[in-house]
């Protein structure tokens, strides 16, 4: 059966509509043919249409490339994926000297060296910039020991950035578009603005549609989440991780679980090299999101069927967006039923709170959870340097069962789950957003 572009066109445009998106590109790789469409526009103050050309900002699906660019020097027996990082980074170090000695690429890939990673520190424009984000990661604390679980973290990916760096004598843009974007004839990915301006790109918008004043994250970040892309660029990508030999001799490994989430209600079940692996009605899923100032993406790949899908937005409520989108994309390609997201119980369910209040922070996060009316209420708070770039939010917390919560911010639609973790031997941890943040008072 062929797709009908078409009729996806209107559709999209329609979801975009509903969910206040001011552009929207999608594009899926179904049945041997890349479809592709585009609808809105990049900017609200200047009107410039979103074409299947426009490149949008792709934020944390970037972390999968460079573990695709890690995993290549993997395959060639430069490192492995559990030698110590500071065997090839004598300068990497953080400030607990057995965590520095231990921190291998497969932690820092999968989420789980325990660093408090949420460190957006610009360190300039120039070439040197991953090596000076490196040397300042020697101030961050550990927010849980190495490997003990997944706490989802940007500075992790910065540093598997500077391994390749040190590994192939280039810069990691460079290494990008030689080891990947060159090979897989990906003439619409970027990562410097000077680049992306020769095409139509997108600007972010806040949840009222008014354009941000920041357009883009510092080159320091650039291997956590500085990709600007087109979503055939991004599919092209995905295909070649379904094909042995495009990129990678062996790209399933990748996919293969490496750790189980406390949390499974916001990022996949588990996860595995760079990727998120979930089951929607008995097919495996492998995806990546990423949301950078005001731009929000997600790709999609279903492996037994072969369907890839990326769908790029500038602004609106991109998670209800991107759910409806995939629900009737998978319904009518595959007969596959997405599942819904985790809804409140009809009935209230009694849990004891008072174990579960207090302050839980970590780099870039203050959370306060209270007991407020007999419910939980939770409120984060941008700290350091993430202040400027992220908003508060206040959440009245419904119970589902004695560790998992549901709330959502004044305005919203989607509930987002919170789930507490309580150690008889150990600190206690709010798994929230894909972070694991320890209580602190």
């Amino acid at each position: 059966m062929r797709a009908d572009i078409e009729h996806w066109a209107d559709r999209l445009a329609a979801l975009a509509a509903d969910s206040e998106v001011p552009g929207a590109s999608l594009a899926f790789w179904y049945e041997g043919e890349t479809h592709a469409c585009a609808t809105g526009v990049l900017n609200t103050a200047t009107g410039a249409a979103a074409r299947t050309d426009s490149l949008f900002q792709i934020g944390s699906v970037t972390k999968v490339w460079t573990a695709t660019q890690l995993m290549l020097l993997v395959e060639e027996g430069r490192l492995t994926l559990d030698t110590p990082v500071a065997e090839v980074l004598p300068e990497f170090r953080v400030r607990d000297p057995g965590a520095t000695a231990a921190i291998t690429p497969r932690h820092l890939l999968t989420h789980t060296s325990g660093i408090d990673g949420d460190l957006f520190l610009d360190t300039g424009r120039g070439d040197d910039c991953l090596r000076r984000y490196v040397e300042a990661c020697a101030e961050l604390e550990q927010t849980f020991p190495v490997g003990d679980v997944h706490s989802y973290g940007n500075s992790g990916f910065v540093i598997a950035g500077r391994l390749v760096e040190r590994l192939t004598g280039r810069v990691w843009d460079q290494d990008l578009r030689e080891r990947i974007c060159e090979p897989l004839g990906l003439t619409h990915t970027w990562t410097l603005p000077e680049d992306v301006l020769r095409f139509g790109a997108a600007v972010g918008h806040d949840e009222h549609g008014a354009v941000v004043e920041r357009w883009s994250l510092p080159r320091s970040v650039g291997p956590a989440g500085l990709i600007c892309a087109r979503a055939a660029d991004v599919v092209a990508f995905g295909r070649a991780h379904l094909t042995p030999g495009a990129l990678l001799a062996d790209p399933a490994a990748l996919r293969r679980p490496q750790v189980d989430l406390v949390n499974p209600h916001t990022g996949g079940r588990q996860w595995g090299i760079g990727w998120s692996l979930d089951e929607w009605d008995g097919h495996r899923v492998v995806s990546h999101t990423g949301d950078t100032i005001g731009q929000h993406a997600v790709l999609w790949m279903l492996p037994e069927l072969g369907t890839v899908i990326a769908a790029l937005v500038n602004g609106g409520r991109s998670v209800e967006f991107q759910h409806r989108l995939a629900t009737e994309l998978l319904r009518e390609l595959h007969a596959i039923e997405v599942p819904a997201p985790l809804a409140p119980p009809e009935r209230p369910v009694e849990v004891d709170l008072d174990p579960l209040t207090g302050v839980y922070e970590r780099a870039g996060s203050r959370i306060q959870v209270t007991a407020h009316q007999g419910r939980l209420r939770l409120r984060t708070e941008p700290t350091g340097l993430l202040a400027g770039l992220a908003r508060p939010r206040t959440l009245d917390l419904v119970a589902v069962d004695a560790t998992t919560f549901l709330g959502r911010d004044e305005g919203e639609a989607v509930w987002d789950a919170v789930v507490f973790e309580r150690r008889p031997d150990g600190p206690a941890y709010l798994h929230y957003s894909g972070r694991a943040t320890p209580r602190t008072g």
